[in-house]
């Protein structure tokens, strides 16, 4: 049939074949998922699947199966599969599994491949029914069958499923079965497209010292090319080497829990091997193309620190004494705003956004940084940011080298701004890293913190004012020891 915008193509067959029998999709599988901090599975502005993440898959499903070897199809299955790693057992004995295929949701057909082994009605451009019947295959056309026969439709404007429509990719069994009849199947393989990572959200209060409402959340992102219901669903934290590449927000969705109390239960944590689990109370939902997000911790009021921090060097330790008057000068002026915690309990890897009211009390984002996976009672820190109003200048006063001696002399005065309106404390760290031996001669305030390779000293700025630091130290070496000029 011709019309004069497109044409419709459909081959009758004479032998009518065998509908391939399908295996129902199963909406409550369980799933081990674990951490991913690549940018495009989060990402609002990505289009399509991520091949990133790594998820460890088991759900059942039902097979209805014909006696001896056939062939059967299960739909529904995520893009990026690891066919390799793919297993799936009749735990009764019923049948065996002789061969598998895996089809990949690929190229334009990639939204009908879910969709072989169920009944579906192709439709014509003006709405006409071109085929109905089983679908046995999707790519370069449409192959259905039907009591009548089976039709290869090429051109088509909508198709019509009667159940859910599924997507991903499908697997091709060929087993042998004892019986006709249903059955259950355990289906387990990895997939990427899916990962997770920790979100935190701190809200500084107002007042003299530094506490802050923390919540914790995990974010779940799904870019696997199939919608996920009903999963039970356990979060590994950590870092598992993976030896090949995992073969991996559209939509701001909120994962759908189904929590028996009023209040939110949260995910049970417990040890698993070197790493951390949390396995959710409630089944969650993962459509696909979403970022869904379900809490870690019950929200909670933290102490913390909140400091401007002006810094120069590192901590490297060189191998021998470096004697170059212009070695590590310094030339940054800026004051950065950094904000630590403590660990109230194992913190996985994260982002934390730091939020605090403005004079109208309207909660504002004032910074955020990545925290690493952080044990129980250990420290957590990120810079928030530079500081508006605050500068400081960094110049070295005096240097003097005695070779014979093996004795070096080096002093320092830096000189900080504040052009607001209200008293700062900066803390100065400094890193004197000429050589290892080394002792503070002088200093124009008392060092808050005095480490091997660290001074640390808290200044007190004016308003609208500024406040001087002036600091020396004395290296030293035995003979032994080859300065470095």
């Amino acid at each position: 049939m011709t019309t004069p915008h497109r044409t419709i193509l459909a081959l009758a067959c004479a032998t009518v074949l065998g509908g391939v029998p399908l295996a129902h999709a199963a909406d409550h599988a369980s799933m081990t998922l674990y951490r991913s901090d690549n940018a495009a599975l989060y990402a609002s502005s990505s289009n399509g699947g991520a091949d990133d993440g790594y998820a460890v898959i088991r759900e059942q499903r039902t097979l209805t199966l014909q006696s001896g070897t056939h062939d059967v199809v299960l739909g529904d299955l995520p893009d990026h599969i690891d066919a390799e790693a793919l297993a799936l057992g009749f735990p009764d004995g019923s049948a065996k599994v002789i061969s598998q295929r895996l089809l990949l949701a690929q190229g334009a057909d990639a939204a009908m491949t879910g969709l072989v082994g169920q009944n579906i009605t192709v439709l014509g451009s003006n709405g006409e029914t071109l085929a109905q019947g089983t679908l046995l295959r999707a790519g370069d056309g449409l192959l259905v069958h039907s009591a009548s026969g089976t039709t290869l439709v090429r051109q088509y404007a909508a198709v019509r499923a009667n159940s859910h429509f599924p997507t991903g990719s499908s697997l091709d069994l060929r087993v042998d079965a004892a019986h006709a009849g249903n059955t259950q199947a355990m289906l387990s393989y990895p997939t990427s497209g899916l990962g997770w990572r920790a979100a935190y959200v701190a809200t500084l209060q107002p007042g003299g010292s530094c506490r802050m409402q923390f919540e914790s959340r995990a974010s779940i992102a799904n870019r696997s090319g199939r919608d996920w219901r009903d999963v039970k669903l356990t979060l590994i934290a950590g870092e598992p080497n993976f030896a090949k590449d995992s073969a991996p927000r559209p939509m701001m969705m909120r994962a759908k829990v189904s929590f028996a109390a009023a209040a939110p239960a949260m995910p049970e944590q417990a040890q698993l091997a070197d790493y951390r689990s949390y396995t959710l109370p409630g089944t969650v939902d993962l459509p696909d193309g979403s970022v869904s997000q379900v809490p870690l911790y019950t929200p909670r009021t933290l102490d913390c620190e909140h400091t401007a921090l002006y810094e120069n060097g590192g901590t490297w330790t060189p191998s021998h004494p470096m004697l170059g008057r212009d070695y590590n000068t310094g030339s940054s002026n800026t004051v950065v705003d950094t904000l630590k915690l403590k660990a109230f309990d194992s913190l996985p890897a994260g982002y934390l956004r730091v939020l605090t009211a403005d004079r109208h009390g309207v909660p504002q984002f004032i910074g955020e940084g990545r925290i690493d996976d952080t044990p129980k009672g250990s420290a957590a820190a990120i810079t928030l940011g530079t500081a508006f109003d605050l500068r400081a200048n960094r110049e070295r006063t005096a240097f003097h080298v005695d070779k014979a001696g093996r004795t070096m002399d080096e002093a320092y005065r830096i000189t900080l701004t504040n052009a607001g309106d209200n008293a700062r404390t900066v803390t100065v760290r400094e890193h004197p890293n000429r050589w290892r031996e080394w002792t503070l001669t002088s200093s124009s305030s008392k060092p808050s913190k005095q480490t091997t390779d660290t001074l640390e000293f808290r200044v007190n700025v004016p308003a609208n004012g500024k406040a001087v630091l002036d600091y020396a130290v004395h290296y030293h070496w035995t003979a032994d020891v080859q300065p470095q000029s």
